[in-house]
């Protein structure tokens, strides 16, 4: 690979005249410290973050790259094609790992479509220096998930995907893999975020800040005992996390339950809203009795949860998937929930999460309320300055059964 603005970026992280080891409590333009509880950053300590320069791009940071406890992450201009996936050593970077895997390269700056099937490479415009007690873990967004784009974070030395290690100061690379459609991306079109994870010297930097099944318990029901409802809206079903099931139930008189991908539809612009139409691109599932549907073998879904989340504003959550002994399938690739979803006075109380579902080798028959997924909760180092929802314009606040935002029903 041949130096880039990137890799003048990173020059430029070696200068210890700007980033020292050790910053002092207050640092560029009077930011305030980071020192703090352990936890997940919120949005107010992640423009700390930005503002101390440990968190770096090859142009400003926008404002609404900020969501409430994650930072959304850009793709830079350089793109290359690869013809594996691969994870980089211990001490290796990742422009050494994929050197022999490159097919080509292209330039985003006008747009470039990656091909479904296909495993792309593409260096973010975000980089980082954090300091020994700041690690951070990526997820795709919620929009990329509902279109079916399989993308990963890499950091260069770090041998798991997604997870970015303590100390880490170096670039970030974005791995795609379109799944059903064919994508237009371009320079700074955004697939991933990042949440950035704080520990106190005594913690491991494996430890998680999840909540126990008894954590939970007591956060139900003291969310029963001021308000409306508790984690969900109904009974909440604790075990290993809150444990969510599959609504096989129509939510409106159109009675669809969910959508299947259609095949060999034109690739979807990423950074289009509303421009696309339904049924281009999506085969509706209507309810049937009795309500269940048989998942067809490598056919990917949109469906919903029968419960109707609730994220209070002092926690995050991620859904993980089921254990795979429980079904050929897997649910939800984008599985990160901001404070206040959910929550939110303007969107009610309760949001439905969408399932992202993939079918395996074999066909699998799911039926109404069955678990297909559970959700961990975290801890939020601080309080968030913003919910997600009306306060953000977040897309998914109140939602139901919805695809991404690039459809429109017309």
């Amino acid at each position: 690979m041949a130096p880039s603005s990137m890799d003048r970026r990173m020059a430029d992280l070696a200068d210890t005249s700007l980033f020292g080891d050790s910053p002092p409590d207050r640092g560029a333009q009077g930011a305030p410290s980071l020192a703090g509880a352990s936890g997940i950053l919120p949005d107010r300590s992640i423009r700390t973050l930005v503002q101390r320069k440990m968190v770096q791009a090859v142009d400003p940071i926008d404002a609404s790259q900020i969501q409430p406890a994650s930072l959304d992450l850009r793709l830079a201009r350089r793109g290359y094609r690869i013809r594996a996936s691969f994870i980089p050593r211990e001490g290796q970077s990742v422009r050494q790992r994929a050197g022999a895997l490159i097919d080509h390269e292209f330039d985003l700056a006008a747009g470039a479509v990656l091909e479904r099937d296909c495993v792309y490479l593409v260096e973010l415009k975000e980089c980082l220096n954090l300091t020994d007690s700041l690690s951070a873990i990526a997820n795709p967004k919620s929009t990329t998930g509902r279109i079916d784009v399989f993308t990963r974070l890499i950091a260069d030395g770090a041998e798991v995907f997604d997870q970015v290690p303590v100390a880490y100061r170096g670039p970030l690379f974005a791995e795609i893999s379109p799944r059903k459609f064919s994508i237009k991306v371009r320079e700074g079109s955004r697939l991933s975020q990042l949440r950035f994870i704080r520990r106190n010297p005594t913690q491991l930097h494996s430890q998680r800040f999840q909540l126990s099944d008894r954590e939970l318990i007591e956060l139900d029901r003291t969310l029963r005992a001021d308000g409306p409802s508790g984690l969900v809206d109904g009974q909440a079903s604790i075990r290993d996390g809150l444990q969510l099931g599959v609504s096989l139930a129509a939510l409106g008189e159109d009675r669809i339950v969910g959508y299947r991908a259609r095949h060999y539809a034109p690739p979807i612009d990423v950074d289009l809203v509303g421009h696309y139409r339904i049924a281009d691109y999506w085969e509706p599932i209507r309810e049937e009795s009795p309500r269940s549907l048989i998942l067809d073998p490598h056919e990917f879904y949109i469906l919903a949860s029968r419960e109707a989340l609730h994220i209070p504003p002092d926690y995050a959550a991620e859904m993980v998937p089921i254990d795979p002994a429980m079904g050929e399938f897997r649910v939800h690739y984008a599985g990160f929930f901001d404070p206040g979803f959910g929550h939110s006075p303007a969107g009610g109380a309760g949001s439905r999460a969408v399932l992202e579902v993939r079918s395996l080798d074999i066909p699998f028959m799911l039926e109404d309320g069955q678990v297909v997924a559970r959700l961990k909760y975290e801890r939020l180092a601080e309080p968030v300055a913003r919910l997600y929802g009306s306060e953000v314009g977040s897309t998914y606040q109140a939602q139901g059964l919805k695809l991404s935002k690039h459809f429109h029903a017309g």
